[in-house]
C-alpha cells in the first residue's frame, strides 16, 4: 500500500510539472486546468526538486522564470512516461468499455464546416457513449494539439504532416475556386487565369492555411503579386466580405455551396494551382481505440487498421 500511494505522488508531480511547462511557467494557469490550488502545485513541484536534489525551474523570488537544463531532460521524460500511463489505461478501457470514452479531433474551420460532417455524423449514430469534441485552429495549432496529446485525431492541410513525432496519412486531395459577385466582370472573362485573377483584389486564407504557401509560390512563378486585401482563417468569413464587394474570394472547392451561397458566384480555378493534400494524424507513439480507427475510416475508406498501424 505505501508503495503504491508513493507511485501515485509521483505520476501527480510528474503532471504538474509538465501542465506548469505548458502553460509557459503559469503555475495559477497550470492549477486551474489540473483543478487544483495553486500553492499545492507550488509544493509538489518543490517537493519533486527535493527528492532529487536539482531544480527543475529557475526562480525570481516565487516567480518561475525558466526551465533549467535538467529540467529540460526530466520534462522529456516525464512526458513520454504520462503517455504510455495513458496507453495502459486506453488498453484497459478497449477491452472493458469498448463503445465508450472520450475523442478529441483538432481540425481546421474548412475541414470541420464543410467535410467532417457526414463523418461526425455517422460515428455519433454508431458510438453515442463516445463524447466526440473538435478543436479549431490553424494547422500548425492542430499538430501542436496532436503533438502534446491534447487531441487524439489532427485534421488538416500542409504543416500536419512535417511533424516526426506525428504518423500523417493521407486522407483526401482537393482545389480551389474563386468566388465573386453575381455581377462580376470576370465571370464573363474566361478562361480563368492566374494574370485575370491578379488584377483584383483578394480575398482569401491566411498564409499557413489550406495549402495558402503553394497558392503563394504559383503566383510568384508566373512574375505575379496579387492584392491581396484581406485574410481570414473562415472560409464564410471570406464569402462574407466578397458579398460586401471587398473583393474576389479564392478558398476551397469544397467550401462553396451553391444552395447556400446563392449571392455568389463560383469559377474553377483547380486548373490553375497543384492539388493540396489533407492529411488525418494521430501521435507516433499513441495506443489508438478501436473507435479512433473507426473515425479515421469514416472519414479516409481507404485507411484501414492495417494501414495506420504500419504508418505508426
Amino acid at each position: 500500500m505505501i508503495r503504491y500511494n508513493v507511485l501515485r505522488m509521483k505520476l501527480h508531480q510528474l503532471r504538474y510539472i509538465r501542465e506548469v511547462a505548458r502553460q509557459n511557467l503559469n503555475v495559477s494557469l497550470a492549477a486551474e486546468v489540473l483543478h487544483t490550488s495553486q500553492p499545492g502545485v507550488s509544493k509538489q513541484i518543490q517537493l519533486l526538486e527535493q527528492e532529487l536534489g536539482l531544480q527543475i525551474f529557475h526562480r525570481s523570488g516565487k516567480r518561475l522564470t525558466s526551465i533549467t537544463e535538467p529540467g529540460r531532460v526530466i520534462l522529456a521524460m516525464a512526458e513520454r512516461m504520462l503517455r504510455e500511463v495513458e496507453n495502459i489505461k486506453r488498453v484497459g478501457e478497449d477491452y472493458t468499455r469498448e463503445n465508450e470514452g472520450t475523442l478529441t479531433i483538432a481540425t481546421t474551420h474548412t475541414q470541420a464546416r464543410y467535410r467532417l460532417p457526414p463523418a461526425v455524423k455517422a460515428f455519433i449514430e454508431r458510438y453515442p457513449n463516445v463524447r466526440l469534441s473538435i478543436h479549431q485552429g490553424s494547422p500548425t495549432h492542430v499538430a501542436d494539439l496532436v503533438e502534446t496529446g491534447e487531441a487524439d485525431v489532427g485534421i488538416a492541410t500542409e504543416s500536419i504532416a512535417e511533424r516526426e513525432t506525428l504518423a500523417a496519412l493521407p486522407c483526401y486531395t482537393w482545389n480551389r475556386c474563386v468566388v465573386t459577385p453575381l455581377d462580376h466582370p470576370l465571370l464573363r472573362d474566361v478562361p480563368l487565369t492566374l494574370e485575370k485573377i491578379a488584377r483584383y483584389p483578394i480575398v482569401t486564407y491566411d498564409l499557413g492555411f489550406t495549402g495558402s504557401t503553394s497558392v503563394k509560390r504559383m503566383f510568384e512563378s508566373h512574375g505575379l503579386r496579387p492584392n491581396i486585401v484581406l485574410t481570414a482563417i473562415d472560409s464564410d468569413v471570406i464569402k462574407t466580405y466578397v458579398e460586401l464587394g471587398l473583393g474576389i474570394g479564392l478558398l476551397a472547392n469544397m467550401a462553396f455551396n451553391a444552395e447556400r451561397d446563392i449571392n455568389l458566384a463560383r469559377l474553377d480555378a483547380s486548373h490553375l494551382f497543384p492539388d493540396s493534400t489533407t492529411y488525418v494524424a494521430v501521435r507516433r507513439d499513441a495506443y489508438l481505440r478501436s473507435y479512433v480507427y473507426e473515425f479515421i475510416r469514416l472519414i479516409a475508406p481507404h485507411l484501414d487498421r492495417q494501414s495506420i498501424d504500419a504508418a505508426l
